[in-house]
């Protein structure tokens, strides 16, 4: 019964966070191709000779137009193994964006995709993250390392509503202390996280909480006035750390073997590629990956 029932809390996890991600800042489409030699190991439906990506246009620190987030520099790095080009369709996240683009064949990969997602098959992971708590730097909460902390009982934390870490603030009794922010938005237009970042600065919050990819960014974008305090030692449920993986096609398992394969060797790129942009990265064991001293760089 309790092994079944925490299955159940970990698929409601990875749902949340997928919609947290398409909704505010959520994760790329991006589509990987095989070069000519490798095309007869590829399905009919994957295109074999070049790398389309189905993004969002204004998806900070993942995609945008001007192939500024991470994800577009991850994949920069695939298109460079498969030797083939790299092109974009561009297309708003949100509900429905796995049916009109790589269900509608737009696409062969979406990069960013939470592993266990029902709705499309799986990669391998490329990295794993954890929300993330970002508070003012030298400030009252210096050295804050989990919710449980009783310094936050008179705080104001901002969340954004539905996503995991909502579920361990009411199980604390901090379900006053939170301000929400919304879901679903259309990023060209608005930015639940940049808002909630913009309030923190201004101390209109004490507290942000956020996907560790965003929160990780957004403490660089404002170097020296906020630190970030990935949430790795929280309850396991519902999980606070993810998986990332590339979502393609249910049955296209030689393209999935491919790119299994394109990730391996060049995961040490892609993990230099996701240090740059402040994220959190977590090993095996939920370690906190550091970055090499010295090899610190804004993107």
């Amino acid at each position: 019964m309790q092994k079944r029932r925490a299955s159940g809390e970990d698929k409601i996890g990875r749902s949340r966070l997928v919609i947290a991600r398409t909704g505010l800042v959520a994760f790329v489409a991006s589509l990987g191709l095989l070069c000519p030699a490798q095309a007869q190991h590829v399905p009919d439906l994957v295109t074999p000779d070049v790398l389309r990506v189905c993004a969002d246009p204004a998806n900070m620190p993942f995609t945008n137009r001007q192939g500024k987030g991470f994800e577009n520099r991850i994949a920069a790095i695939l298109a460079d193994e498969l030797k083939v080009p790299l092109r974009y369709y561009w297309m708003p996240q949100g509900p429905g964006f796995v049916r009109n683009s790589l269900n509608a064949k737009l696409c062969d990969v979406i990069m960013g995709y939470t592993s266990g997602a029902d709705i499309v098959q799986n990669s391998n992971p490329y990295y794993r993250s954890v929300f993330t708590a970002l508070i003012k730097s030298g400030g009252e909460l210096s050295g804050l390392k989990q919710l449980s902390d009783p310094r936050l009982r008179s705080k104001r934390i901002g969340v954004i509503a539905a996503t995991p870490p909502v579920d361990h603030l009411e199980a604390l009794g901090l379900g006053q202390a939170m301000k929400s922010y919304a879901l679903l938005v259309d990023r060209r237009f608005e930015s639940p996280a940049d808002e909630m970042i913009a309030d923190l600065v201004a101390d209109r919050l004490d507290v942000a909480i956020l996907w560790g990819p965003i929160a990780g960014y957004g403490a660089l974008q404002h170097e020296g006035v906020l630190t970030k305090v990935p949430l790795v030692a929280e309850a396991d449920r519902p999980p606070l750390a993810f998986r990332i993986t590339l979502g393609i096609r249910p049955n296209e398992i030689e393209w999935k073997h491919a790119l299994n394969d394109v990730l391996q060797k060049r995961q040490a790129d892609i993990n230099r590629v996701l240090l740059t942009y402040g994220v959190p990265l977590l090993d095996e064991d939920g370690r906190l990956i550091e970055e090499p001293a010295g090899e610190h760089s804004k993107p």
